[in-house]
């Protein structure tokens, strides 16, 4: 059996391109782990439970606990943004011309 190589990547960008994904794709891996990391912060921060923050963001206990856990394939970037308003934070886009 062949060995694979591991490939190490820095950031969103590289990690779309060792993917195989387009620079949009990996721009869209960057913003929502960014949301995806503010929202751990502050839920750790301020001790609350999943439960609590799912009746606050109105969505369930299992999708928020997704969220908590990183595991946010079948979780939309809405949600993430709903459940960051729900905490008392709103995020704020900055646009800069693409490389």
């Amino acid at each position: 059996m062949k060995k694979s190589k591991a490939i190490v990547t820095r950031n969103a960008a590289e990690l779309a391109k060792a993917l195989g994904l387009t620079p949009a794709d990996g721009a869209e891996i960057a913003l929502r782990s960014d949301l995806n990391s503010k929202i751990v912060e502050v839920v750790q921060r301020k001790g609350l439970t999943h439960a609590q923050v799912a009746r606050l963001a109105r969505t369930s206990r299992t999708r928020l606990t997704a969220i908590m856990n990183r595991n946010t394939k079948d979780i939309s970037t809405d949600l993430l943004l709903r459940v960051l308003y729900s905490l008392g934070y709103i995020a704020k886009l900055k646009f800069q011309k693409a490389a």
